[in-house]
């Protein structure tokens, strides 16, 4: 299967083949829809403008989950759409935590417990025995400047045989990461971060985006 939104994530529609049909589970030869892996909601996607219910990784593959009565079969050619405004925020969202974690981690060498990025926010979890909001001055200010510079953001298999990928800023990081990502860190933008508290010794990032990306000037 070929997974076009790691070559191309601004990719919204695909035509498509129908390799297998196995009741309500279809696996199609090429696909931009992302399935839920990494903390990364799935995208919200449509096949023939049937909504797309569920999706399932198996292996290197991933099997999208159709409603009874879908009437497709193998062979068939069909279009897959996906709901580019919730992709687009997943997208930048997900490059924030990125940024957030490996500030974190850098600076501080904090433990991540868990993460989840949805289309409103993402959160990152660490043990920390203290108040994680007394480090966010410092996260902020280098992630702006990360931001300000416009640094280009690579991507690329660090194992093509089983589908492993990585993300880079040049003279930053190398941190793997299979998500679907923004080309640059302008286009990530800034945010805003809030401290909650969900458990003993567990401190939590929320991340959200603010009005406007980052440029130049």
């Amino acid at each position: 299967m070929q997974k076009v939104f790691w070559d191309n994530p601004y990719q919204d529609t695909l035509t498509t083949k129908v390799v297998s049909v196995d009741g309500t589970r279809i696996l199609l030869e090429k696909t931009i829809a992302y399935s839920f892996a990494g903390g990364q909601e799935s995208d919200k996607a449509f096949i023939n403008n049937i909504p797309v219910l569920d999706s399932q990784i198996d292996g290197l593959f991933i099997y999208y989950i159709l409603p009874e009565h879908h009437g497709l079969k193998k062979g068939d050619i069909v279009t897959m759409t996906i709901d580019w405004p919730r992709r687009y925020k997943l997208m930048r969202l997900h490059f924030a935590a990125e940024l957030v974690l490996e500030l974190v981690t850098q600076k501080f060498h904090l433990e991540k417990i868990g993460a989840h990025i949805s289309e409103t926010k993402s959160r990152i979890d660490f043990i920390y025995f203290e108040n994680i909001s007394s480090l966010f001055e410092s996260i902020l200010e280098e992630y702006n400047a990360i931001i300000k510079k416009d640094l280009l953001i690579q991507t690329g298999f660090s194992d093509i045989k089983n589908h492993r990928r990585f993300w880079k800023i040049e003279g930053f990081a190398q941190v793997p990461c299979g998500g679907t990502h923004v080309k640059s860190t302008s286009e990530v933008g800034f945010i805003s971060l809030k401290r909650t508290h969900p458990g003993k010794s567990i401190e939590r990032i929320e991340i959200r985006l603010v009005d406007g990306l980052a440029t130049n000037s």
